[in-house]
Formats: C-alpha cells, sequence, structure tokens
C-alpha cells in the first residue's frame, strides 16, 4: 500500500491524497460503504462499481466469520472473489460486534470470549486468530483487535482497556509481520487508536499506535454517543500525533457534517452505516439537508430526490413515488434511498477533495456544515 499527499490546505488539516493498492486507486478523502455480511444492503455490486463508483467497501470479520464461515471464503478464494469485487475491501476486527454483545463476552488479556448471536456457540477472539481470520478473508485493509469502550465509562475503566488492546496489538503485529497473504495481492494491518474521551489516553495511546509503524492508522472509539464537539476535540488530539504521511481512518463516522469536520481536522478515511440503514427507514440525504420522505409534505412533490445533486436514481425517481414505496412498504424503497445515499455520501467526498485542491475548501466549510444539519 502506498499513499501520496496531493495537496493539504493552508487553512485548515485537510488533505487530499491517493491510496494505491494491489485493487487499485482510491482518492482521499474517502466514504467507504458498509458490507457487513459480504454485501451492501439492498444494493448490488454492479451498483456500487458503476453508478455508485465506490472504490472501497466494508466487510465484518464478526459476521464473515461466524457465517458463512472461514472455509468457505477460503474455498471460494477469499472475499474478493466470493463476492464478485475486483476493487478494494477493508475489515474491520469484530471489535465493535464484541463490544455490542456486552452481555455475552469476557474480556481477558488473551482475547476475547463470546457467543454467537446466531447459534450461542461458544468462540474465542485473539490478536493472533483474527491476523489468520482476516488473512483467509483477504481483504485489503485489515483491522486489529481492540477493545471499544463504552461512553460513559469511567477514566480506570478506560486506562485499563487500553493497556489491553496495546498488548493485543504488539501481538497482532508480530503475527501479522510473521505471517503472508494467501492470495495474489499485499495486505495492510491497521493499529487503532483508543483512550474514549480521555485527553492523556488518547495521546498516549496515539503515541502508541504511531510507534508500530504501519502503513495506516485509526481512530475508534468516537461517535458511540460522547457530545459531538468531544469527538471532534478527540480527533484534533490524536492527529495532532499520528504520523501526517500516513492515511488515517476515523471508524464509524458518521453524518456528512461529520464528514466535513472531519477531513477539516486530517481524517482521510470514513465508514458508517448510515446512509443504508436510514434510507431503509425513509431518510434521504441532500445537498439542502435531510428529508424525512414518509411526511406528507412529499406527497405531491413529483421534483428528483435531489435537485442539487448528482445521484444517478435523481432523475428515475420522484420524491413522490419513493414515498409511496415507503409508505406502501415496498422493498424497491429502501433499494432507491438506499442507493441514493451511498451515491450522495461519495459525491460528497469527492467535492471536499476538489475544494481541497482548489483552495475552496475552507472559505465553503461552515456554510456546508449548516446546510447540511437542516431538516427539510
Amino acid at each position: 500500500m502506498k499513499f501520496e499527499i496531493t495537496y493539504s490546505d493552508p487553512r485548515t488539516s485537510a488533505r487530499a491524497g491517493v491510496i494505491t493498492t494491489d485493487h487499485g486507486e482510491v482518492n482521499t478523502p474517502i466514504f467507504m460503504p458498509v458490507g457487513t455480511v459480504g454485501s451492501v444492503k439492498g444494493v448490488h455490486q454492479k451498483e456500487l462499481h458503476d453508478d455508485i463508483n465506490a472504490k472501497i467497501i466494508l466487510g465484518n470479520t464478526y459476521h464473515l466469520y461466524l457465517r458463512p464461515g472461514m472455509d468457505v471464503i477460503k474455498a471460494a478464494g477469499g472475499l474478493h472473489k466470493f463476492i464478485g469485487w475486483d476493487r478494494n475491501i477493508l475489515t474491520d476486527s469484530g471489535g465493535f460486534q464484541v463490544f455490542s454483545l456486552a452481555e455475552n463476552r469476557k474480556i481477558t488479556r488473551e482475547g476475547v470470549t463470546f457467543r454467537s448471536h446466531i447459534d450461542g456457540s461458544k468462540h474465542i477472539f485473539t490478536p493472533e486468530n483474527v491476523v489468520d481470520t482476516e488473512r483467509i478473508i483477504g481483504s485489503d485493509f485489515m483491522m486489529a483487535l481492540d477493545e471499544c469502550t463504552p461512553y460513559p465509562c469511567t477514566y480506570e475503566y478506560a486506562k485499563k482497556s487500553l493497556k489491553i488492546t496495546h498488548s493485543w496489538l504488539e501481538r497482532g503485529v508480530k503475527h501479522f509481520l510473521e505471517t503472508e497473504p494467501l492470495y495474489s495481492h499485499s495486505q495492510a494491518y491497521l493499529p487503532i487508536v483508543q483512550g474514549s474521551v480521555y485527553k492523556d489516553l488518547r495521546e498516549e495511546s496515539a503515541e502508541f499506535i504511531a510507534s508500530q509503524n504501519m502503513q495506516a492508522n485509526a481512530i475508534g472509539g468516537l461517535s458511540v454517543g460522547e457530545p459531538v464537539e468531544m469527538m471532534y476535540e478527540m480527533i484534533e488530539v490524536v492527529n495532532n500525533i499520528l504520523p501526517k504521511d500516513k492515511p488515517r481512518y476515523l471508524m464509524g463516522v458518521g453524518t456528512p457534517a461529520n464528514i466535513i469536520e472531519g477531513v477539516a481536522r486530517g481524517i482521510d478515511m470514513f465508514d458508517c452505516v448510515m446512509p443504508t440503514r436510514n434510507g431503509r427507514n425513509g431518510m434521504l440525504f441532500t445537498k439542502k439537508g435531510t428529508i424525512n420522505i414518509k411526511n406528507e409534505k412529499w406527497k405531491y412533490d413529483f421534483s428528483e430526490l435531489d435537485p442539487d445533486g448528482t445521484s444517478f436514481v435523481d432523475h428515475e425517481y420522484s420524491r413522490a413515488y419513493l414515498r409511496h414505496l415507503v409508505i406502501s412498504g415496498e422493498r424497491l424503497a429502501a433499494q432507491i434511498a438506499s442507493i441514493h445515499n451511498l451515491a450522495f455520501y461519495l459525491e460528497l467526498v469527492r467535492e471536499i477533495r476538489e475544494r481541497i485542491l482548489d483552495g475552496t475548501f475552507a472559505d465553503w466549510k461552515d456554510g456546508a456544515v449548516k446546510q447540511m444539519m437542516e431538516r427539510l
């Protein structure tokens, strides 16, 4: 994996760059659609590839490990071949799912023991076997096993958790360097900065993560309920320490406004289920703000979904028609809304990149954030 910074904005910490892997180039800043079990819900790979033009998608190690299982994915020749995707894939470590399964897991220095949400069977994730699992999956970007601390949590808990995450990382890095990819492409291994909302812990973690000298770095444990101002503060604290010549990935974030603010603070990569999850529930993102398509006010609105945007579905379907599909419980509604929202997010990061390159990002940012937060 190579990363080249094309241009850095002199008035903010925003930068435009290019990540190059064996599966192609990824212009940054970038948003990555979430494909939990090997599919982005309701969206065909062809639409992701040709229409939305996603350069990288996510897979979830926890879910893929349980179903279809590593034997199936290995027999297929890796996740790329299994799902028919010839571009980049990032897999998380399963750490966030373990965090969300608080009642069904136990964390020790060895790893995490948990029970499957499918059949209750018992499993253990260690830093080493998560590396092995992600080798079998064959993702271009492999996330290290960590604990995502909840919010709120005490300083004592966050500090104890951080020590475990760092010890896991040392073991994970060692095992990653001692193993080889199973397929015909290289893989990068990403450490994750943790530390909850405590500045000294975030600084300690960022310094430790930077010392591992991996090809890219991630920031986790944010957007889990803390005030947004606190999230932005932690991003700034961490990015003052993480190396500037490597991609920075903010995990699980977020709204369009979050993405703009994250880029302004030096973030390069984002992911979030919001475009598809909110789309399935009738929320559309547009350049003028968000729309709840279920509202009566859209019943006779025959304009495009986002007249000011470039989503490829806009010219095909009106707001009134999509509202009708949503109210009727028609499955096509979720598909249209999901594709529209993903296209919006990808167009947003493309516009951000263009504005960084042409020097207008700093002047554009605040107005764009305000507009994105409007409810139409």
